[in-house]
């Protein structure tokens, strides 16, 4: 562990991937990108750019903070997404994501806390994510995420957004999770599939 002085500030102590280093938020040395650590995690390598070294973060504020999303924005949808659409047999709205297994979970009206926290609706227990990351909310058809101040931001189709409305097939990017938004719609196929002047 290194110590660093900052002028007129408390100290900010530096920590190499694989230390443990107790609670809280740390920020990679090389590109801004946030961890969020438990009280027994270990720092992590960085999951932006690989980088091993971390400061705690400050309390006044972080200037060097990625704007980037770690997903894979640009690659398209995955495979697996098509063949998960033709699975639902029920009209709604859900977002379909890979974390070791394929989800897919059905968005219910009002809000949907989506975070790290033992308290999220959908939680991932990561340190790319906040505890309390981001929040959906669903009224009617319309379905919108908002940033709940998270620590690596929100990144729809690749961009950072603070609030967002959704429409079928965008990307959310939330810390190293891509997920995907799905509607089904009227007749029960999916939308993007529905027959040129369909009624829904």
């Amino acid at each position: 562990m290194i110590r660093t002085m900052m002028l007129g500030r408390e100290p900010l102590d530096t920590f190499n991937s694989g230390t443990l280093a107790g609670a809280g938020c740390f920020r990679c040395d090389e590109c801004g990108f946030a961890v969020a650590l438990h009280e027994r995690d270990q720092v992590p390598a960085c999951p932006h750019c690989g980088g091993t070294e971390f400061k705690r973060s400050s309390i006044f504020g972080d200037l060097n903070v990625t704007q980037e999303p770690i997903g894979t924005h640009d690659a398209g949808p995955p495979g697996w997404l098509a063949e998960a659409r033709e699975a639902l047999d029920r009209d709604g709205h859900y977002l379909a994501f890979d974390d070791g297994s394929l989800r897919v979970v059905g968005l219910v009206e009002g809000w949907t806390r989506i975070g790290r926290s033992l308290s999220a609706d959908l939680r991932f227990d990561d340190p790319t994510v906040s505890r309390r990351h981001a929040m959906l909310h669903r009224e009617g058809d319309s379905v919108r995420i908002l940033d709940d101040r998270s620590l690596n931001g929100v990144f729809v189709n690749g961009e950072r957004t603070d609030m967002r409305a959704l429409e079928d097939g965008d990307q959310v990017t939330i810390g190293r999770f891509d997920l995907f938004f799905v509607i089904l719609h009227g007749t029960g196929a999916p939308e993007h599939r529905r027959a040129p002047g369909a009624v829904a």
